[in-house]
């Protein structure tokens, strides 16, 4: 059996990633209390499911943090558990829930909107460590579930090198394992006709190719992930995110992020993400 099992910050789109699950065949449960979870996945890989998909956050309560050794049970029963910890900035997560107008799971009445949020983070801290992270800070909902259709195909059972070009102007993105700064290099925004266009356009390749300093920087981060990956795939890691940051996330980094990304598609599992242009 697979579980997929879905948490996060509250606001951070979870509904979306389940609702996504579902539409690709899994079984799916929303806001299952987290003891209940070993009983759940034994009653339905006696009735013949093969994926599951799960979504526990603080809704539990106190159960949600018993979660860890939970899972290393069901593990051991020979269930492929995968975790997606969904996240974003904490004025993001207000903003949302401001929008709705709806009420946070942990509003009592005497904390407000932004406490409540501080709180949920701290309260799923623990988790967040088990987790591949997805930051939905600057994405929509259609972004989402391109990204989680995606992520659905790889296969888990080796390790996936995942690219995400991003701006800095906008934040790091909250599921950056690795991040280098690319606003150092010569900037298309500069020039007038590059400036609409993107990383992936032919005329700003160009541009790129013919820059010494962003090929060494190129070669620089090539470099580091090749001598390190080794270590990360012998750690158990399941995904490792290398972010590529410039200033609006649009060019230099668009570029590096693909470039890396066909580097490295001849030997590992690679997924690629511009976070901007999503």
């Amino acid at each position: 059996m697979q579980l997929f099992l879905i948490s996060g910050l509250s606001g951070s789109g979870k509904s979306v990633v389940l609702k996504v699950l579902e539409d690709s065949g899994y079984y799916c449960v929303d806001n299952l209390p987290a003891d209940l979870l070993d009983t759940l996945v034994q009653h339905l890989r006696n009735a013949g499911y093969s994926n599951l998909a799960v979504s526990i956050d603080v809704r539990s309560a106190n159960s949600v943090q018993r979660l860890p050794p939970l899972l290393q049970q069901i593990k051991q029963q020979g269930v492929d558990v995968h975790v997606l910890f969904l996240d974003a900035q904490n004025d993001a997560l207000v903003k949302r829930f401001s929008e709705t107008r709806r009420l946070h799971p942990l509003s009592d009445g005497v904390r407000t909107l932004p406490e409540c949020v501080r709180h949920e983070r701290e309260l799923l801290a623990e988790i967040s460590d088990i987790g591949h992270h997805i930051d939905t800070t600057e994405i929509d909902a259609n972004a989402l579930r391109t990204w989680i259709k995606q992520f659905i195909k790889v296969d888990r059972a080796r390790l996936t090198l995942l690219f995400e070009s991003f701006g800095f102007k906008h934040g790091i993105p909250l599921d950056a394992d690795l991040v280098f700064d690319a606003r150092c290099l010569p900037n298309p925004h500069y020039n007038p006709e590059l400036r609409p266009l993107t990383g992936r356009d032919t005329a700003v390749i160009k541009f790129l190719e013919n820059t010494s300093d962003v090929q060494d920087m190129f070669g620089d981060i090539r470099a580091f992930v090749e001598r390190w990956l080794p270590s990360f795939v012998a750690d158990n890691r399941s995904y490792l995110t290398v972010a590529i940051g410039c200033t609006g996330g649009q060019h230099r980094s668009v570029y590096l992020a693909e470039k890396l990304a066909r580097h490295f598609e001849q030997r590992q599992q690679v997924l690629v993400r511009h976070r901007e242009l999503a």
